[in-house]
């Protein structure tokens, strides 16, 4: 006998858990299905920010006409214009929302991404401090883990601030580290339990408190439940069909689905078929096999269109092999590395293609123009010097004060980071001519001493400076690359999810292939196509919007619920 609720959501991270609060809060019975074994989906392993526009949080000044000034300068094609706007018009309520419910974002001093465009701030990026995952109780280890990237020596749990100051060795970065390290060792409880760190940061931040309301509202959650199909009764989604472990069951919902399944950037087919340069599932920096396309295969079986695919939410990551075992391999995000000062980036012809500080997401779509033109990229090579080696990260490569050469495995070598005494030796062995690698290095050196890069403009917008050294002078984002050895590692075109998606509305409701709202179905998150288009205006562009349109959907069907006769409520064994 199928089992009946109010509303279905399908995925556990920041859109679904926000769905399915509100809708239980606007009296639906809500039942949330994640296919893994873990609570949180990509967002508890993200950087947890969101990007919320005109949110009205105290000492910000940013309005809907600002807002919509920026986006209107940074997209670069046609979107939903409702849709947009809707997004514009409800983070404030969103985020009130949560605030009832003691969940309270902080403004962080982040430039938006396009931060030379009309109307772009540096407070439009949202964040929720550090929180403790020990008030889930025996839930807590059951909330996806960060990935090492975000944990000091995988094992402490760092929040962005302190993630940024220690890679970067800033001001205070001893103290900060002796702070981590020791908040971990004073906890003694936890340490009788389990070898992870009870405090949880970034995503986990953003995921603890919201999965606490979740627990307290008495929604469940059940784990290893896999969307398999959708249910369609007439004309509209009535369920789905899920299966947990291959048995399969039926799943009904009275009044709608919420489809919150993430991209697709884990399914090979449906990467090729959507972008315009060959890429691999093996480059994405979300957590493996996890978004396969499950919704939007399932929506596009019943009629549902999808937009924006052409691009993913690109992030360049590199390839290392596993500390454990080098016949095994890991992705490291080097977001913020391929702009450090004392660094170029060159494709595999040894040209420069981009302002290597612009931001990750620019990066990507630069790496995807040049392998269109060239077809030398995809990857390309981050080139560095010694002073960068010993002050930054290159992937997972840390700092060569944490990790000096000598800890590097020898099979390492030649093959995940090269390293040369000279230019002409490092262009060598990246099958580079070595005069032209010599004659980049010797232009961006000639820009590094005159603060200003005539050819691609690095270092001149506040995004630009923001993640430079301040030492470095007179720009922090332009290092001469002159201090031997020198050394290189190849450069992924990675992402952090996929842009493209299900078409929806500006109410979140998914859309036929005529744009009319195929009845019962409703989309959040990663699962949809992004109102923004093929573009990334700052920090948080990816959950700000999946949080919104989860709360959009559960309000508009709540809303149509209230206008429907009242139906005897099932109550079906396990």
């Amino acid at each position: 006998m199928a089992q009946t609720h109010d509303v279905i959501v399908v995925g556990s991270g920041a859109a679904g858990l926000l769905a399915a609060l509100r809708a239980h809060d606007l009296g639906l019975s809500v039942l949330v299905i994640e296919k893994t074994h873990k609570y949180g989906g990509t967002s508890a392993t993200s950087g947890g920010v969101a990007w919320i526009p005109n949110h009205g949080l105290a000492g910000t000044t940013d309005t809907r006409e600002q807002t919509l000034t920026y986006l209107d300068a940074v997209i670069r094609e046609p979107v939903d214009r409702p849709r947009l706007e809707a997004y514009v018009d409800t983070g404030r309520e969103m985020l009130s929302y949560l605030g009832n419910q003691g969940i309270n974002f902080i403004s962080m001093p982040w430039p938006d991404y396009f931060a030379e465009l009309p109307g772009s701030r540096a407070d439009r990026s949202l964040v929720l401090p550090m929180w403790d995952g020990s008030r889930l109780g025996i839930k807590f280890p059951l909330v996806r883990e960060q990935f090492p990237r975000f944990k000091l020596f995988n094992r402490y749990a760092m929040n962005l601030e302190e993630t940024f100051t220690i890679a970067a060795r800033g001001k205070g970065w001893q103290r900060m580290l002796a702070r981590v390290i020791g908040r971990y060792w004073v906890d003694r409880k936890t340490r009788k339990l389990t070898k992870r760190d009870r405090w949880y940061t970034s995503g986990n931040a953003l995921i603890g408190p919201m999965l606490e309301q979740v627990f307290k509202k008495g929604i469940e959650i059940r784990l290893e439940t896999k969307l398999e199909s959708l249910v369609v009764e007439g004309c509209k989604v009535s369920g789905v069909e899920a299966s947990r472990f291959g048995t399969r069951e039926t799943l009904q919902a009275r009044h709608a689905v919420i489809l919150c399944t993430g991209g697709f950037e884990w399914n090979q087919e449906l990467r090729d078929r959507f972008y315009p340069v060959k890429t691999s599932i093996w480059w994405t920096s979300t957590p493996q096999g996890a978004n396969t396309g499950d919704g939007l295969r399932a929506a596009e079986a019943i009629g549902a269109t999808t937009e924006h695919t052409a691009e993913g939410w690109w992030a360049p990551t590199m390839i290392m092999p596993s500390a454990s075992a080098s016949n095994f391999e890991e992705v490291h995000q080097a977001v913020f590395d391929v702009g450090r000062p004392y660094s170029v980036c060159v494709n595999r012809n040894g040209d420069r293609f981009v302002n290597e500080s612009c931001s990750y997401d620019r990066f990507g779509v630069a790496m995807v123009e040049d392998q269109k033109r060239s077809g030398a990229n995809l990857p390309c090579w981050l080139v560095f010097d010694s002073v960068f080696r010993a002050k930054f990260t290159a992937g997972g490569f840390l700092p060569s004060a944490i990790m000096p050469d000598r800890s590097i495995p020898v099979d390492w070598w030649d093959h995940y980071i090269f390293k040369s005494d000279s230019i002409a030796g490092l262009a060598a062995k990246l099958r580079i001519g070595p005069a032209k690698l010599e004659d980049v290095v010797r232009r961006i050196n000639g820009y590094a001493a005159a603060g200003e890069d005539p050819e691609f403009g690095r270092g001149s917008t506040i995004y630009d400076r923001s993640f430079g050294d301040p030492t470095c002078k007179p720009n922090p984002a332009l290092g001469a690359v002159q201090k031997a050895p020198f050394y290189a590692v190849p450069i992924q075109l990675g992402d952090l999810g996929t842009k493209g998606g299900l078409k929806a509305d500006y109410k979140a409701r998914v859309l036929d292939g005529n744009d009319q709202p195929i009845a019962g179905l409703y989309a959040a998150g990663n699962a949809t196509g992004s109102p923004f288009g093929l573009n990334y205006p700052g920090a948080g562009g990816t959950i700000g919007p999946a949080m919104v349109f989860g709360f959009i959907a559960a309000n508009d069907i709540a809303a149509r619920a209230k206008n429907q006769p009242a139906e005897t409520r099932e109550t079906v064994a396990p």
